[in-house]
């Protein structure tokens, strides 16, 4: 899937998924360093892109990539590990601060959910506090929790409550998930009963 956008940073191209091949061709933008040094990022890309049903959508300017989103299965000690077989994870998304303002997370995730296949998996984000970028963007907690909020449930992915000890932290937290329709109603309730295992509920 690709589609392109003028901007006045230049052509905007969103597209995926995207091969380890196409990746290790393209330079990540100094500013994607959300989660590890640019440089270790473009690796651990490429790493996802090799694994079964691992995905990467990129957004990029020329050959510099301004923006990502990684879908993965689960690691194996999380919860959501016990999940149906079509589980997977949006692991991480991040956008460039030299093109925020311009739609690019949103853009990211449509272009994902435009791929059919898509609809034969569940989906879940979980969303810590801890990884927002609060001090380059100057929001607080709250604001920035409602920023990923819109984000997520553009793209359908919408907050579930859950009993995961990391989600329950702290409140800003939360879980995401989207049902694809090609989804069994056993694989939704499969889904379902894991929300809950510290608890009566579920």
């Amino acid at each position: 899937m690709k589609q392109t956008f003028p901007t006045h940073k230049g052509e905007l191209i969103v597209e995926g998924p995207v091969t380890a091949e196409s990746l290790s061709q393209l330079t990540l933008d100094d500013d994607l360093r959300a989660f590890r040094p640019p440089k270790r990022q473009k690796e651990a890309l490429i790493e996802i892109s090799q694994i079964p049903n691992g995905r990467i959508v990129i957004a990029r300017i020329g050959t510099d990539v301004v923006g990502y989103v990684t879908f993965h299965p689960p690691d194996a000690f999380e919860r959501w590990a016990e999940g149906p077989p079509e589980l997977l994870e949006l692991g991480a998304i991040e956008v460039s601060p030299k093109v925020r303002g311009l739609g690019v997370g949103k853009k990211l995730l449509e272009v994902a959910f435009l791929d059919p296949t898509m609809e034969n998996h569940l989906v879940i984000a979980t969303e810590y506090y801890w990884h927002w970028d609060l001090e380059r963007t100057g929001l607080r907690v709250w604001e920035y929790r409602e920023v990923m909020d819109r984000l997520m449930s553009s793209a359908g992915l919408l907050i579930r409550e859950t009993d995961d000890d990391e989600i329950c932290s702290h409140p800003a937290n939360m879980l995401t998930a989207r049902y694809g329709k090609n989804l069994s109603q056993k694989s939704i309730e499969h889904f379902e009963r894991i929300l809950f295992l510290n608890s009566d509920r579920g």
